[in-house]
């Protein structure tokens, strides 16, 4: 056992019955020790804390110490932060080392047995750790602790009072979140019981703080506001989870309506007290909260929530979209009405169904109530009221812009902090709205876009934010004014003049506009207009102001990316963007617009393909010093690696001259010992993979980089696939080297991994072990040599046939093996008979059996094919057991000539369709990918391929020719007939001509 450095080796409670004293003292000054700052000191308190975790005794010590409000507070927080985590390891009955049910009943007690902690921090810490205990124990071992809390706080002493209201709060969450059926049922029975008293407690505790407001005591108004608060989330809790119909229940309706006359009330405090009261943010607080109850309610009972769907709606849009809530409301209520307003409108529980007979009648009526609430007057006034009024943006976001061009950018294209704020909220209302009820709001808004039609004056600089507002909702809604709008037209006519306005002030309009063209050019965008807005875009690639240039950067990438896009009508514009996209990523500094302008030259470079290649030597000079830049930036250095990937594919070939840079990227990026391979390994994998595509020869460096794979292959992860390409293509690179070097580590994975893998990773494994023997059919055999013993058991199991994807595989390695490897295959053979104490031809014989019955498990003609010129190498044989299977083999190979014969309707001759005699570099147009060299290796290899050079016909026929004259014409003959006449018909038509 460990010692603390001054106390004995052990307290007495580790051996004896305790002695509650003695004890405490040598914990406490364990726990003194352990808020060290000298690790020292520090790492051996912690060690001996740790140990006693487990003895009887500890828990009771820890809750004597935290209750002792004389000791240190440091001390104290430690106690409680160590019993708050012994619950959750040892305080179940199942769990090692548990607690015993007499502890566990003396700390319940202890726990509740007064509620006076000073410290506000401690007693949150020690509210959630009874409510940890109600979570296990309540109400069955601990019925007292929801009996004491009521009463608790009654109490008039105010800390009590606030404690035990904390206390629960964190119970009722608790057991609130609980989702068995049965805890669900006794949460449900505890609201029913404790309802009332909890709405009375809010009421109570809701006046007391308003009086105080009215009176002006602001300190005593501050503490009945926190006991509001927290009555207002325990009622929250019973409200949303304590009830399966609370629409029956008619205290919690009036609560629900009372919720409204509430919120009125605090917002007016709001406007009382004024901006800098020191209560302030606690009432905002209570006012989201109040919010939160009817959000919350609505989410889990839509049903229940119709006879608040018109009040609800009359609040929010009183409050947010007329006169009422100015001076009084704050962001984040007006983002909460939004939500409330959104959510009634989009519920599908409020919708009839397309055939109204159909529809239940709850959704009839909330539909009711909706289309009386949203007039063609009340939806004009909210769309006008968003639009001209929430767009808006602020000084606060032009002063960012003049300031901070790139955060500003960052943000408007969706940051985190962004995510969090007013005008996403705003836009997705809007849009939700306008999807509803387009067919009066999409007049609203053409109005508004008909008066601000041509360029606007720059003296007027609220028209030009509101013009902005306007341009930000017709793109938004672009989809939904499909029909409404002639954008070709607009564009054409207006929308490039107003590109063209170069003053400093209009910059808000440039970039709108720019952003509009992005919004619309996969809605509604002829391709021949694709010209002009590419010479648009090269003026505002060059325009002044940095956050006009992010926003045509960022609607390039989507004028790209669209499914219109022609290279040839970009590639007069490529040379002059692409060096202005390169310039932009210069000058901006900000890691997430760096990542913004990557992706973009990644898209253009992946779009152009092979077209790059004269403009990427600025780039591939950048990257090297970009990358060593981001060493603290991972995010950025992904978007590196993406940008990579597409250079490569550009380059070809040509990539080999980034392998200076390249291949230490790919090596670090893989390499799971370096912490950064967190984020940068999916990335990392796909590089690798595309650099082997496209390489047109081993180098030393790239062979190294492998010793990363044995380490990734443990790993097992989602990344598999992408490994076994990586391992494939350094078999079509290098098929000598590579496995020469690397073989025996792989089969030593490969055996780990079979051992516990899908049947699809099996497949995948597989499939590496066949293409090495396709690629180099002796050093391949050689080298998975250890594999193929499992291989060859595989196809002898009946069992495997069923899992047809495996057995194909099976028999493509064993295939391969037979037909281009034969002596390997006899010394195989040699090897299974003694495994199974059967004879080589005896062996034989049933391997054959079995390929001839699991046939149908080939789909693919290419490896029927194999089977059948792997079946056919036995041939010719005075073997009586391959003679045996001559009916078989002779059915395989019918059945192959029926996969790859077509037959040329002039000559009635047929010929095999899988042979190839050439390669020829295919004519590729504009859009298509040249084929890469790992492509071009594939094709030179399946020159070689028997697959592909041998006519299945012609060996076929010259087989049997051999046959024949081994045996001879009788002996032949006889073989002949055990081959049913149907089938030696059809294969004399294949052979005919021969």
């Amino acid at each position: 056992m460990l010692s603390v450095p001054g106390m004995k080796s052990g307290p007495c409670f580790l051996r004896d019955p305790m002695d509650i004293n003695s004890a405490s003292s040598v914990v406490l000054q364990a726990l003194t020790q352990a808020t060290s700052q000298d690790t020292a000191v520090l790492k051996p308190a912690e060690e001996q804390l740790k140990q006693w975790e487990t003895q009887p005794g500890f828990y009771s010590v820890l809750l004597n110490i935290f209750n002792n409000h004389l000791l240190d507070v440091n001390v104290r927080w430690l106690a409680v932060l160590y019993f708050k985590n012994g619950i959750d390891r040892y305080w179940r009955r199942v769990a090692p080392h548990a607690l015993s049910e007499e502890e566990k009943s003396s700390l319940r007690a202890g726990l509740i047995t007064n509620f006076n902690e000073p410290v506000n921090q401690i007693a949150t810490q020690i509210a959630v750790l009874i409510a940890k205990v109600a979570r296990l124990d309540c109400p069955r071992q601990w019925p007292e602790l929801i009996p004491i809390l009521l009463e608790s706080v009654k109490v008039q002493d105010g800390l009590q009072q606030h404690r035990a209201l904390l206390t629960f709060y964190h119970v009722t969450k608790t057991l609130a979140s609980k989702r068995l059926a049965t805890d669900k049922k006794l949460f449900q029975d505890l609201a029913s019981g404790i309802y009332s008293f909890a709405c009375s407690l809010w009421n109570h505790h809701t006046d007391t703080f308003l009086q105080q407001v009215c009176s002006g005591d602001e300190a005593a108004a501050i503490n009945s506001l926190e006991r509001t608060l927290l009555s207002l989330k325990v009622l929250r809790k019973l409200t949303v989870h304590g009830f399966i119909e609370p629409h029956h229940n008619m205290e919690v309706m009036g609560f629900l309506n009372a919720v409204f006359e509430r919120l009125k009330q605090f917002l007016e405090c709001c406007r009382r007290v004024g901006p800098h009261s020191a209560c302030r943010e606690k009432l905002e607080k209570t006012i989201i909260l109040y919010t939160k109850v009817l959000l919350d309610f609505l989410e889990h009972h839509p049903c229940p929530f119709i006879p608040l769907i018109q009040r609800s709606l009359e609040f929010a849009v009183s409050y947010v979209f007329t006169e009422v809530g100015e001076g009084v409301v704050f962001e984040r209520f007006i983002v909460q009405c939004m939500n409330l307003v959104k959510m009634i409108v989009k519920n599908d529980a409020y919708k009839p169904a397309k055939n109204i007979e159909d529809s239940k009648p709850e959704s009839l009526e909330a539909h009711k109530i909706k289309m009386a609430f949203f007039t063609h007057p009340t939806l004009t006034e909210i769309g006008r009221r968003l639009v001209s009024h929430y767009f808006l943006l602020t000084e606060e976001e032009l002063a960012m812009w003049e300031e901070d061009p790139e955060s500003f950018a960052v943000e408007e294209t969706g940051g985190d902090s962004w995510k969090y704020s007013l005008r996403p909220c705003t836009e997705v209302l809007f849009l939700d709205i306008f999807h509803s009820y387009s067919q009066t709001l999409t007049p609203v808004l053409l109005e508004m876009v008909q008066n601000l039609q041509g360029p606007t004056s720059i003296e007027e600089p609220v028209r030009l934010l509101i013009k902005d507002a306007v341009y930000n909702a017709v793109g938004l809604a672009a989809y939904e004014l499909f029909d409404n709008v002639d954008f070709d037209s607009w564009f054409k006519n207006h929308l490039l003049a107003e590109l063209q306005v170069s003053h400093h002030s209009y910059k808000l309009i440039r970039r709108r506009v720019i952003w509009l063209i992005g919004q619309w050019i996969s809605v509604k965008f002829k391709s021949e207009l694709r010209p002009l807005l590419y010479e648009a875009i090269l003026g505002l690639m060059q325009d002044p102001d940095l956050v006009v240039r992010i926003e045509t950067a960022t609607t390039l990438k989507l004028t790209v990316d669209d499914f219109e896009f022609r290279t040839e009508q970009f590639l007069p514009y490529l040379e002059s963007i692409f060096g202005l996209l390169f310039q932009l990523l210069q000058q901006v500094t900000e890691c997430d617009t760096k990542m913004q302008v990557l992706h973009v030259i990644s898209c253009v470079i992946e779009r152009v393909n092979i077209q790059i290649r004269p403009y990427v030597g600025c780039l591939v000079q950048y990257l090297p010093l970009l990358w060593k830049q981001s060493e603290e930036h991972n995010m950025l250095r992904c978007a590196i690696l993406t940008t990579l990937v597409h250079l490569v594919q550009g380059l070809g070939a040509e990539s080999r001259n980034l392998y200076p840079f390249l291949l230490p990227v790919i090596q670090l990026s893989t390499d799971v010992s370096q912490p950064p391979h967190v984020y940068l390994l999916e990335d990392g994998l796909e590089l690798w993979l595309v650099t082997l595509e496209n390489s047109p020869s081993i180098t030393p460096e790239l062979l190294r980089i492998f010793q990363n794979m044995s380490a990734l292959l443990e790993l097992s992860s989602e990344n598999l696939r992408t490994c076994f390409q990586i391992i494939n293509a350094y078999t079509f690179l290098s098929a000598t080297e590579f496995l020469q070097n690397y073989a025996e580590g792989l089969c030593r994975s490969f055996c780990e991994l079979l051992k516990d893998i899908t049947k699809e990773g099996q497949v995948q494994v597989l499939k590496v072990v066949e293409i090495a023997i396709k690629v180099s059919p002796h050093l391949g055999a050689l080298m998975f040599q250890p594999l193929l013993p499992d291989v060859f058991r595989g196809i002898l199991d009946g069992e495997v046939g069923r899992t047809p994807v495996v057995m194909s595989t099976y028999l493509g390695i064993i295939g391969r093996v037979l037909l281009q490897n034969s002596s390997f295959f006899s010394s195989l053979l040699t090897q299974m008979g003694v495994e199974f104490n059967q004879e080589m031809d005896q062996l034989l014989g049933s391997l054959i059996e079995m390929w001839v019955d699991r046939m149908d498990n080939i789909t693919q003609p290419e490896r029927r094919k194999l089977s059948s010129l792997a079946l056919l190498s036995l041939l010719p044989s005075d073997n009586s057991v391959i003679q045996d299977k001559f009916c078989g083999i002779i059915n395989v190979c019918v059945e192959a000539l029926h996969d790859v014969m077509t037959e040329d309707p002039e000559t009635s001759t047929f010929k095999d369709c899988m042979l190839m005699t050439h390669f020829e570099e295919p004519k590729l147009t504009d859009d298509e990918e040249p084929p890469t060299e790992q492509d071009k290796r594939k094709k030179l290899l399946a020159l070689s391929d028997p697959v592909h050079s041998v006519s299945l016909q012609q060996c076929a026929y010259e087989k049997l020719k051999a046959q024949q004259l081994l045996m001879g014409d009788p002996g032949f003959q006889a073989l002949m007939e055990t081959v049913d006449t149907e089938i030696v018909r059809q294969l004399q038509e294949f052979l005919k001509g021969l």
